[in-house]
């Protein structure tokens, strides 16, 4: 169990995917450049059996903004996308409404 503190801590964001690129040092990965609204951001994601780059573009996802940045395969992560799902199956969190990019999610 976390404290309602705890999970105040998190901030979860809605960020808008603009490029997606093969990773060059891993199979199954994707590079990710998100957009944040002030910012824009590169995150690795283990998504790559799922989606198809195409799928990815222009989506509207909700991703974790103040996680610590981790150097995957290489290439520094700065946050990750939330998703639900296991082996066979996956799906991305996403918003059923355009929003503007960076916008909390409470």
């Amino acid at each position: 169990m976390i404290t309602i503190d705890d999970f105040m801590k998190l901030n979860l964001v809605v960020a808008t995917i603009k490029q997606v690129e093969e990773h060059p040092n891993a199979e199954r990965l994707y590079l990710l450049t998100v957009d944040l609204g002030e910012e824009e951001r590169t995150l690795v994601a283990g998504i790559k059996e799922y989606y198809r780059p195409e799928e990815l573009i222009g989506k509207q996802l909700v991703m974790v903004e103040n996680l610590e940045p981790a150097t995957i395969r290489g290439v520094e992560s700065r946050g990750m996308l939330l998703a639900a799902g296991e082996e066979k199956a996956l799906g991305l969190l996403a918003v059923d409404a355009a929003v503007p990019v960076g916008t909390k999610v409470r």
